[in-house]
């Protein structure tokens, strides 16, 4: 198979030197890229971490830093129709910033935008409006019709929640097959399916196995 893995943090910048970002490094994605290339397949990782990407043979790398560029990256190389699978694990903004303002004498808002903003400053605003969500572009308009696999994670949910929210996720943007997770369990377990009809708890460790054996079976 031809697989597409997205792995690592979008950078969402203030200005040319600051930027708002996510806590995660990209491993996970990079493990499942190792996992298929080592089983056989040829694999493109696009990662925000190339450091982390793994050497081995069939694997391309691709690096992105901001939602732009990976956006990019996304619209020019899903179209075609060279991908069976893709495994979108990025942890994707789902803010831009659309101004950075400050409070002037009057206490009034002023656009203070600059290639490094000040930090005289009292006090920063930052305004941020919600992203497209990539995912949801690869069926359409970008005509993925491949095994689409998408990873979702929340906070403080219950398992029954966290399975009730990320069915409905991977129904939104109809991926065949989601991966979830709690950010207090991430390193544990994950939930992954649904296998007829229903989704199975697994240890973390057999993740990229499970994953692997279940997308080849639907590929």
């Amino acid at each position: 198979m031809n697989i597409l893995v997205t792995a690592g943090n979008t950078q969402t910048p203030i200005d040319q030197v600051r930027c708002l970002t996510n806590i995660f490094t990209g491993r996970t994605g990079a493990r499942i890229a190792a996992a298929a290339a080592q089983r056989g397949h040829t694999v493109t990782l696009m990662t925000s971490h190339p450091a982390e990407a793994p050497d081995v043979p069939g694997l391309k790398v691709l690096a992105y830093r901001t939602f732009d560029d990976l956006a990019g990256l996304l619209e020019t190389h899903i179209p075609g129709g060279s991908f069976d699978t893709i495994i979108h694990c990025a942890a994707v903004s789902d803010y831009a910033l659309a101004g950075v303002f400050a409070t002037g004498t009057d206490q009034t808002l002023h656009d203070v935008s600059a290639g490094k903003v000040k930090s005289s400053h009292q006090e920063l605003w930052l305004r941020l409006v919600p992203t497209p969500k990539l995912v949801d572009r690869f069926r359409e308009p970008y005509g993925f019709t491949g095994t689409l696999v998408k990873f979702k994670l929340e906070v403080g949910l219950s398992e029954a929640e966290l399975l009730e929210v990320a069915d409905r996720s991977r129904q939104q943007s109809r991926a065949d097959f989601m991966v979830a997770n709690t950010l207090e369990g991430k390193d544990d377990w994950a939930l992954l399916g649904p296998v007829d009809g229903s989704y199975a708890r697994i240890d973390r460790a057999e993740l990229n196995t499970r994953l692997m054996e279940l997308v080849e079976v639907r590929s």
